[in-house]
Parts: C-alpha cells; sequence; structure tokens
C-alpha cells in the first residue's frame, strides 16, 4: 500500500495541488514518514487497541490520516477537509489501495459530533484554537494506555502556542524517532482531553 501512494499522488497531483509540486519527490520522507511520527509516539504507549477510533482534522489529501489507517488497520480513521477536491483526492487513493477503515467528510469540524478516541493533525491551526475546536469530539472512555487526545504535527517555534494552550502538553522533537534533516524542526504535540 505504501509503495502504490507514491505513483497515485504524483498522478493526482499533476490534476490538483494537492502537495506542493516542488515536493511530491519527497512524498516519502516530508508526508507520510511525518505522518508515521505519531505511530512511533502511539506505540511508545502501546498500540492503541482494535477498534480504537480517529479524527484527522484538515486531512488535505489523506494526511496524516492514509499512512496511520495503513499501519492500524483494525481501528477506524474519520478524515475531514474543507476543501473538496482534497478530500476526493484522498478517498480516491484510498480506494485504490483498498483501505475499509477510512471514511470521508468534506466539511468543516462544527458538522461533526462523533467522539473520537483521538483527533490527529498536521499543522491545520495554533494548538489553543484546535483544542477548542475539538474537546466535544474527544471520547471520555479510556480505551487506551494514553488517555484520549490531541496529537499534532507541526514545526518552527511552539512555546507561545503550547503557553496559551493552557492544558498539559508533552512536545517531542520529531527528530528523536527520524534522523532525515527536514525533521529537525518538527515537532509532535500531544495533549490529552
Amino acid at each position: 500500500r505504501f509503495a502504490a501512494m507514491y505513483d497515485l499522488y504524483a498522478d493526482w497531483n499533476a490534476k490538483i495541488n494537492v502537495i506542493s509540486r516542488r515536493d511530491i519527490g519527497n512524498l516519502y520522507p516530508n508526508h507520510v514518514l511525518h505522518s508515521l511520527a505519531i505511530v512511533k509516539f502511539l506505540d511508545g504507549y502501546g498500540a492503541p487497541v482494535d477498534g480504537s477510533t480517529f479524527l484527522d482534522l484538515g486531512t488535505g489529501g489523506g494526511f496524516p490520516g492514509i499512512p496511520l489507517a495503513i499501519m492500524y488497520p483494525r481501528c477506524s480513521f474519520h478524515l475531514i477537509d474543507r476543501i473538496g477536491k482534497k478530500i476526493g483526492v484522498a478517498r480516491a487513493i484510498a480506494e485504490a489501495i483498498g483501505l475499509d477503515n477510512v471514511t470521508f467528510q468534506h466539511g468543516d469540524i462544527g458538522e461533526c459530533r462523533d467522539k473520537y478516541d483521538f483527533v490527529v493533525s498536521r499543522a491545520v491551526m495554533r494548538l489553543d484554537e484546535l483544542v477548542k475546536l475539538v474537546s466535544k469530539n474527544i471520547s471520555r472512555k479510556k480505551r487506551n494506555k494514553l488517555d484520549g487526545g490531541v496529537i499534532c504535527l507541526k514545526g518552527g517555534d511552539l512555546d507561545d502556542e503550547i503557553s496559551r494552550a493552557g492544558r498539559p502538553v508533552i512536545d517531542i522533537d520529531i527528530s528523536d524517532f527520524f534522523s532525515e534533516p527536514y525533521f529537525e524542526t518538527k515537532k509532535l504535540i500531544y495533549s490529552p482531553l
């Protein structure tokens, strides 16, 4: 499934700009591997139990949701994005590689009322804003060793953003997981809700 992703994304990207055209050659390190930092983090607490649920907010063309769905086939993933063309690409790619644990929604988080164990995102918005928007979507059931919450992939200086969140936060340098230069300024942020 991972091997099939490059040709699929390259083909779609030629029609719809899902990934920067200059960056499509870096699909695996900058998008797939970046998404899999969440797997490294979660597996450090024991992999999510079967039936765990994830909401990927602002998925764009399917990141981090599609790589996570490949890695956790017994969990379910709901991918949401405001841009219909991008969610259409994510849906087409998931279908092409045979993912059956993924659903899609073209729309806004305000339209999503379901509860999930984890909300994941990739540089969608400031952490304090994200937490405020998705707190209603986090299940309070304790299914996994790690409490339900928000897991974000971000870059740059996040001190102000983290302090404004007003919540407990774990921030991890992704360079602790992967040695590629791309990850030198990338972080994984987890905030239990």
